[in-house]
């Protein structure tokens, strides 16, 4: 049998994945661009997501990287004529990845647009299942659409998914569909359909966003001129180097966590493929066997992963790439987390929009946090500590103060019940 490497401690393993993750580097006291650029580094993808009861999810990851700076400028390098960053799917989640990644993201799109709707996937598409649905159903109802709106993309773009619709037709929630998710639960119409399939084979790609809804163009119009000239490398150099940056931003991780197809990893690939890759760059030295201390699986840690003292201080989005797999944040520091904005009010238990706090190399509390615009307040319905926390008051309160700032807002409102909630507003003089 061969050997799985030596062992790894869970505390070991913790401080691997939040030094790869840049919580070891400590925040900068200017949120530059070049202090932008490193958390995105860091991060390696940010997942983009429409709730703002707080603020827009992938502005959170840099913020707790590197502390306060401007969305703006993330905006620019996202959506800008300076863009840094595009849009595209890095498991079945969009997110924001850094421009000199396209290219390894070519194989991806060849295989959509290669992709036959009416046959078995391919285990290389990542599309939403609504785009897969959709385009079962549009390519036997209607033959010839997608084509159609390519051609009004190209006429009049960029335009919204709405705008690209030729006919102006929307079906109706009464209308046949063989998948009750397409055109219900995110009311997708066929041009929406049509332009997403087209966004996932690489032939139009996100110009900007308007009131955070996608504005679509054909890529040429929108990417550099010099990225679109690199030559597309061949599909199993691309897998590599993904799990390379994949391996760089965790530290340490199992295979599933590695490419996995669950969305929790970070470049999702099929299994055979996936199991290739590690095989190949555990050959050349660049991932190391290793057994994590509980973790059945066995664990790879990155060549260059290192171990440090971590003396974060950071409330982290639900959706950022330290905490997204919920079950390696559950081996790794021992907190069960799901996302709540889903579960009905009655049956939530740390409230809607919950932030785990990062101290030091734990997470010690959850912090449910809205912005109350209009009021200009920053509001804290809900604070539940972890069993046998540290005590983590002050520097929640600093936290709390300092991104209250950032978000520009006036003030902060502790309206939580928990003896925690009655600390932080009584020990810290917060409203």
């Amino acid at each position: 049998m061969a050997a799985v490497g030596d062992e790894v401690s869970t505390e070991v393993a913790r401080r691997l994945a939040l030094v790869a993750q840049g919580f070891g580097e400590g925040r900068g006291r200017r949120g530059d661009v070049r202090a932008v650029r490193r958390a995105v580094g860091w991060a390696g993808v940010l997942q983009l997501d429409s709730v703002n009861v707080l603020c827009r999810s992938h502005y959170l990851p840099v913020y707790s990287r590197v502390g306060s700076y401007s969305r703006a400028r993330l905006d620019e390098l996202s959506w800008g004529a300076g863009r840094e960053l595009f849009e595209y799917f890095w498991g079945h989640k969009a997110a924001l990845i850094p421009l000199e990644n396209y290219p390894l993201m070519r194989w991806r799109m060849r295989a959509a647009e290669r992709q036959v709707w009416g046959e078995e996937l391919s285990p290389d598409v990542t599309a939403p299942w609504s785009v897969v649905a959709g385009m079962r159903r549009l390519t036997a109802e209607r033959p010839g659409y997608v084509e159609q709106v390519l051609r009004v993309v190209t006429e009049r773009g960029p335009l919204t998914a709405g705008e690209a619709s030729p006919d102006g037709v929307r079906r109706q929630r009464s209308d046949p569909d063989p998948d009750p998710t397409t055109g219900a639960m995110w009311n997708w119409q066929d041009a929406k359909i049509a332009i997403e399939y087209l966004f996932c084979a690489g032939l139009v790609t996100i110009a900007g966003r308007r009131h955070f809804e996608r504005v679509y163009d054909l890529t040429e119009r929108v990417l550099p001129a010099d990225v679109l000239a690199v030559p597309e490398p061949p599909a199993d150099e691309a897998r590599r180097e993904l799990v390379r940056i994949a391996a760089r931003g965790l530290g340490v991780a199992t295979l599933k966590e590695l490419c996995g197809g669950s969305g929790q990893a970070h470049f999702s690939l099929p299994a055979a493929t996936g199991r290739e890759v590690i095989r190949e760059l555990v050959e050349s030295g660049e991932l190391i066997p290793v057994r994590v201390e509980g973790v059945k699986q066995q664990s790879y840690r990155w060549h260059e992963a290192q171990d440090r003292p971590v003396g974060a201080q950071a409330l982290l989005s639900p959706f950022d790439p330290l905490i997204w797999n919920r079950d390696r944040t559950h081996r790794l520091f021992d907190f069960f987390y799901r996302i709540s904005i889903y579960t009905p009010a009655p049956q939530r238990i740390h409230g809607y929009y919950v932030l785990p706090f990062l101290l030091g190399d734990r997470l010690v509390a959850r912090v449910d946090l809205k912005s109350d615009r209009q009021n200009s307040t920053l509001v804290v319905p809900t604070l539940t500590p972890e069993p046998d926390s540290p005590d983590f008051i002050e520097p929640l309160a600093a936290e709390l103060r300092d991104m209250a700032r950032w978000l520009d807002l006036d003030h902060i409102q502790v309206t939580a019940t928990s003896k925690a909630g009655k600390a932080l507003k009584r020990q810290s003089g917060l409203g």
